[in-house]
């Protein structure tokens, strides 16, 4: 039992010891963004004195110099849009392939699979000239660009979360004369909540932090996500913004920080309901 203690001590501490390393950095740039420019290059690892603390300034300089509330709007919208659209298209996929088995639907797993392990460096530039073309780069369009580079992983989990529901369950409600929409909306979603969950955050995270699908599909005249403004808050000749950016990346930290830790709990449960089974 003394073993197992110390064993447990030492994982406990080693573990407190990564949690502080994967959160310093953060702490870093909330800490210098309520410094002055000058100091965050001087002194990046110290506390604000009064010296060099500068409130919420750098804040409403990344705000009102930069829009950035505008491309909060744009990344929001995005986001939301995008996923909403992964969840329903790939989920009803799924469902679709696991209880027809013929061989189009396994041709349709497998493709959607090896989607996944196609790198986008390969296609990126055929994709941004397909966008043009298709008036595909707005905020409207690049969301069924995302739902073909998100479909891959989201028909992998749902389809192995489909195979866990018993297949009586969809029969009980055909027989009382469900159609096979309603048979879905009304049986088979609602099961498939934890996975939706997974899939949804999953999602998210990439999503809001993607930077290099927008900057190649948007037009960047009108429409800008968080990521791209960040950018060019770098301006010419190596002038950099360094207080604006920390403010902004704190500003695009917290939304995803708190919708992750609001559901982290479903995380686990919904990739281990979404593992092959049968």
């Amino acid at each position: 039992m003394k073993w197992k203690n110390k064993l447990s001590w030492a994982g406990t501490g080693i573990f407190t010891i990564l949690g502080v390393i994967y959160i310093l950095p953060i702490l870093i740039v909330l800490i210098n963004s309520f410094k002055k420019k000058v100091f965050i290059n001087k002194e990046p690892f110290t506390l604000p004195t009064e010296k060099t603390f500068v409130g919420m300034d750098n804040y409403l300089a990344a705000i009102d110099k930069y829009q950035l509330l505008s491309a909060v709007g744009w990344t929001v919208f995005i986001t939301v849009g995008s996923v909403l659209v992964i969840l329903i298209c790939t989920s009803m996929c799924a469902w679709y392939i696991t209880r027809v088995n013929t061989r189009f639907t396994k041709t349709m797993y497998l493709l959607c699979v090896f989607s996944m392990v196609v790198p986008f460096q390969m296609v990126m530039f055929t994709l941004s000239l397909i966008a043009d073309r298709t008036r595909l780069n707005t905020p409207w369009g690049i969301i069924i660009i995302y739902l073909g580079f998100g479909a891959g992983l989201a028909v992998f989990m749902f389809c192995g979360f489909v195979k866990s529901i018993p297949l009586e369950i969809e029969e009980a409600a055909m027989i009382d004369g469900c159609t096979p929409l309603r048979t879905f909306f009304s049986v088979v979603l609602p099961i498939m909540k934890p996975t939706y969950i997974s899939v949804g955050i999953l999602e998210t995270m990439w999503i809001w932090n993607d930077f290099l699908l927008p900057y190649l599909v948007l037009d960047l005249n009108k429409y800008k996500t968080i990521s791209i403004i960040i950018q060019y808050m770098k301006g010419s000749y190596g002038r950099v913004d360094m207080g604006a950016i920390m403010a902004a990346l704190i500003l695009a930290i917290i939304p995803v920080i708190i919708f992750y830790l609001s559901c982290q709990k479903h995380i686990i449960k919904g990739v281990a309901a979404g593992a092959v089974k049968g």
